[in-house]
């Protein structure tokens, strides 16, 4: 017991002497980023719910909240018109086993929780290994790390790495059924805000998008009088690319994977061969 205390006093120190992040665990299941002395991000390890919101939208295992290098948030979580949107979040309208279908989008059927003992952070990374359950069992095996670069030119920068491994039978991923959509994959949820840009490799676009390829993507708007942006570029080694997007006006940016074309709607995880996506997420004052 006492070795277990000496360790956790050692990890929740900063990483060395002279290093602007710090780290924070929180009792409620809250790991908690701090640069300069100001919090950076929040993942959530353990189950949330913000109070008036239903019962079974309780989940886990996301980024919120997540501030720019000024202070601005520019997420949301439990937004009254899509509950289940969540901060900085991976999910999937069907996920596939065994022949059952599952909804890890809105909780449905499919719970994530994170395998006890494996969070661990050090300098401006963490890691940490969830579980994919229906009921007690385990379907896939999740493994997440998150690298937050030291502040630069008004720019905070997240390097998200997941690796995703069936734990038994394969598992399919597939996303929205709905005819001209396919959000499904990497997404964020944005704060109220004014003045809303939504700009890609394109240009900005007048108005909601589906099913279309763009490089990244990125959402600006002024949030309190301050204005921000949130931008996601996929990894060139990611499987599937160029990604099609579902991008929405009222604060919506998921890169769809593996998307809705005349050749692929779904990607099968097979034991022993993980499916590895990775993301740069970039918040920017303007």
């Amino acid at each position: 017991m006492r070795k277990f205390l000496f360790a956790l006093m050692i990890t929740a120190l900063p990483a060395a002497a002279g290093s602007s992040f710090a780290w924070k665990h929180h009792a409620d299941g809250r790991l908690e980023l701090i640069e300069n002395g100001k919090t950076a991000l929040v993942y959530n390890d353990g189950p949330q719910l913000k109070p008036g919101v239903p019962e079974d939208r309780r989940r886990c295992c996301y980024l919120f909240p997540v501030y720019t290098p000024g202070g601005t948030l520019v997420l949301d979580d439990f937004p009254k018109d899509h509950y289940h949107h969540r901060g900085l979040f991976w999910a999937w309208p069907t996920v596939g086993v065994d022949g059952h279908k599952y909804d890890s989008w809105m909780v449905e059927g499919l719970r994530e929780r994170i395998v006890p003992g494996s969070l661990r952070w050090r300098g401006g990374t963490f890691e940490v290994v969830n579980g994919w359950y229906t009921g007690e069992k385990q379907v896939v095996r999740e493994h997440v790390k998150v690298t937050v670069r030291p502040t630069a030119h008004h720019t905070r920068t997240l390097d998200v790495q997941l690796r995703f491994e069936a734990a038994g039978s394969p598992v399919t991923l597939r996303g929205s059924d709905d005819a001209n959509k396919s959000y499904g994959g990497f997404c964020a949820r944005f704060a109220p805000r004014e003045e809303t840009v939504i700009r890609t490799d394109q240009g900005v676009l007048p108005d909601r998008d589906d099913l279309h390829a763009h490089q990244w993507a990125e959402l600006e708007g002024v949030y309190q009088g301050r204005r921000a942006a949130l931008r996601i570029t996929p990894s060139p080694s990611n499987p599937g690319l160029p990604y099609q997007w579902c991008l929405r006006p009222y604060g919506f940016v998921g890169a769809s994977f593996p998307g809705k074309t005349a050749q692929v709607s779904s990607y099968a995880i097979h034991p022993g061969k993980p499916l590895v996506l990775a993301f740069r997420v970039d918040l920017t004052d303007k």
